[in-house]
């Protein structure tokens, strides 16, 4: 018997422009990711359907209330509140968005809500190049405090960005993928230090207009381990989290650069444009809890520098290798899933403990999971043994890492139903609850619950594992 704590957070999770649908309704204006996802609507299916939450939120919840979930962890769309990015409020997006949080409150699940989850409104994009421009902190901080007051006296838990770390990498869902190659490490390093302000600005007006309420960051978690024992390689590992996260999570909980990473910065002559008073913002934003979104560990070589590969430049995005630091390897002891991630709930367990033992804030996990195709059987059930599998060492690993110590407040595993998965629609499948549709047919959109699902349902009933 593997028990939680009594006020353990049962949850799950998604994100808007991935379920919601109804992508230009009620005034919804345009975001960054409808926009790369149109791009590819010959491909895959794209953010206009996607699960159509929208139109089917009460049966959605009141699933989620039978799965027993007593938080789920959503994002709410920027372009659905403001269409434009930083002009007139859409009052039926703020409808939507108190529909949604009154029906969870009925169905006694508490809301936790993303204000940003990749969803740049289209507008910003085209006036400011998004985060390029400092004006684009200033519409998010409007928009954060618009959310803050119209939503604050019901959601008190608060994430500010998902995955800025992860997010900054990618250089489509920044719209760098148009920036000559030469202005790009620049420009990236300009938009992820505008995002710290932001995120700083809506710390503290989270704080001061929602009482008691708890705010932080959701990074994309990093583990490495060295391909050998070689000093330089351990090192190489170490630097590969350092670059991916860990200079995030300090930024976020100490306000500063580590040294690591500004004498990159410095080195490649990138440094962004620091303004007055903007390093007593990032050091007065303290953050209640660290959101942890945990898929997969990596390994690594040491890369070092020489003339083909210049000290700091980079080969690949989200995985990317960083010639004078580290080359990303295949870790031969681990084994992955179809799409590549490979499996390692010790890894979970490794991270949960580093996370607190350096920053010392309480840990929510509200990413978690296993993507891949899900199928139909005769009988019309969904026999997904190969998640319950991952999530059970999964949730074993968290219970472990309780036991060494670190204080882990919840659980929200991705995802809450399939939804359109980034690179590959709905081919590759997270959730407890099966959408009938697929890229190309949206057949009868029904609501299928999965085998997981009864089983993650146990799991919450019992509070904790059984078996």
């Amino acid at each position: 018997m593997k028990k939680f704590a009594k006020d353990f957070l049962w949850g799950a999770s998604s994100s808007a422009f991935q379920i919601e649908g109804a992508w230009n309704e009620a005034g919804k204006g345009e975001s960054i990711a409808d926009f790369n996802s149109f791009k590819h609507s010959t491909e895959q299916a794209d953010t206009k359907i996607a699960s159509d939450f929208y139109h089917h939120y009460r049966e959605d919840i009141k699933l989620m209330k039978e799965l027993g979930l007593n938080v789920y962890r959503f994002s709410i769309s920027w372009s659905r509140i403001i269409p434009d990015g930083d002009g007139e409020v859409n009052p039926d997006g703020i409808n939507f968005y108190n529909q949604v949080i009154d029906c969870l409150l009925e169905n006694g699940i508490t809301p936790f809500v993303t204000l940003y989850h990749f969803d740049l409104p289209y507008a910003l994009v085209l006036k400011y190049n998004g985060w390029q421009d400092r004006a684009c902190v200033a519409a998010f901080r409007r928009y954060a405090q618009i959310c803050f007051n119209a939503f604050g006296d019901r959601v008190k838990n608060w994430q500010v960005i998902n995955e800025q770390n992860l997010m900054i990498r990618v250089d489509e869902r920044m719209n760098m993928d148009h920036v000559p190659v030469k202005d790009r490490e620049r420009i990236r390093a300009q938009m992820d230090y505008h995002m710290f302000l932001a995120n700083a600005y809506a710390v503290n007006d989270c704080h001061a207009i929602i009482p008691n309420s708890q705010v932080g960051p959701a990074v994309s978690a990093t583990m490495t381990y060295p391909i050998s024992s070689k000093p330089e390689d351990v090192w190489a590992a170490k630097m590969n989290d350092n670059f991916k996260t860990n200079y995030a999570l300090e930024m976020y909980c100490f306000g500063r650069y580590p040294g690591y990473y500004l004498e990159n910065l410095s080195k490649l002559d990138i440094l962004p444009d620091f303004e007055a008073g903007d390093q007593a913002l990032l050091e007065e934003a303290k953050p209640d809890f660290i959101a942890v979104n945990y898929y997969r560990t990596l390994a690594a070589r040491y890369f070092p520098a020489d003339d083909k590969h210049p000290l700091g430049s980079r080969k690949h995005d989200v995985d990317f290798d960083l010639a004078g630091y580290f080359k990303i390897e295949q870790n031969p002891n681990l084994k992955s899933t179809e799409y590549g991630a490979q499996i390692d709930p010790l890894g979970l367990r490794m991270v949960l403990n580093e996370y607190y033992h350096q920053f010392r804030l309480p840990l929510i996990i509200t990413e978690n999971g296993l993507g891949t195709g899900d199928h139909l059987s005769a009988d019309g059930k969904i026999h997904d043994q190969y998640r319950i599998a991952y999530l059970r060492d999964h949730i074993a690993a968290c219970y472990d890492a309780i036991q060494d110590g670190v204080e882990l407040v919840g659980y929200c595993p991705w995802s809450v139903m399939d939804l359109l998965s980034s690179h590959q629609g709905f081919k590759k499948r997270y959730g407890f609850i099966y959408v009938n549709r697929t890229d190309d047919n949206l057949k009868d959109m029904q609501r299928i619950p999965k085998d997981s699902f009864y089983w993650y349902q146990n799991v919450i009933k019992n509070n904790g594992l059984t078996d």
